[in-house]
């Protein structure tokens, strides 16, 4: 439930810019494995209109509906309420703007910021109506654990 819902969420950010009848699910449902976690992955596509540019499709597309939920403004609304720590770079956008007019972004998930020799780690899951709080809790816990080991490492490294 929590997948399709973010896919209908990119078909929707998707559309706001594209061509009408461009916008495809290029990929959908995908298994990618990494090391401390497994993805679902889906891509969506789309023509961008003549008349806008790839600012105009970063604008569409942020917040990310996977990291704000669904309704995208009422779900960002309850996290200022609920959160007490600003996200920062988590969450955010990295990329680039090339001369030629592309863009390429990604999303900045599991992140780590280092201040004062303090390393804060920021990561979470999807919250949908069948979640369980111990069960999204545990997903954050496992989604932080390769940014926790490579710092460990480095630390041994440096050391």
């Amino acid at each position: 439930a929590e997948h399709l819902m973010l896919l209908d969420l990119g078909r929707n950010d998707v559309g706001r810019v594209a061509e009408t009848g461009t916008v495809t699910v290029t990929e959908q449902f995908n298994i990618e494995n990494y090391s401390h976690v497994m993805h679902i992955v889906s891509n969506v596509e789309g023509k961008l209109k003549p008349d806008l540019d790839a600012l105009d499709a970063l604008y569409a597309g942020f917040p990310a509906g996977t990291v704000s939920g669904a309704p995208k403004v009422r779900a960002m609304e309850i996290i200022d309420e609920l959160e007490n720590v600003r996200r920062g770079v988590y969450a955010g956008c990295i990329g680039y703007f090339g001369a030629d007019g592309d863009m390429d972004s990604c999303i900045a998930l599991r992140t780590a910021v280092v201040k004062d020799d303090t390393m804060y780690v920021q990561a979470g899951g999807g919250v949908v109506h069948d979640s369980s709080p111990e069960g999204e809790y545990q997903e954050s816990i496992n989604k932080s654990r390769a940014l926790i080991r490579a710092a460990e490492e480095a630390v041994k490294f440096a050391g």
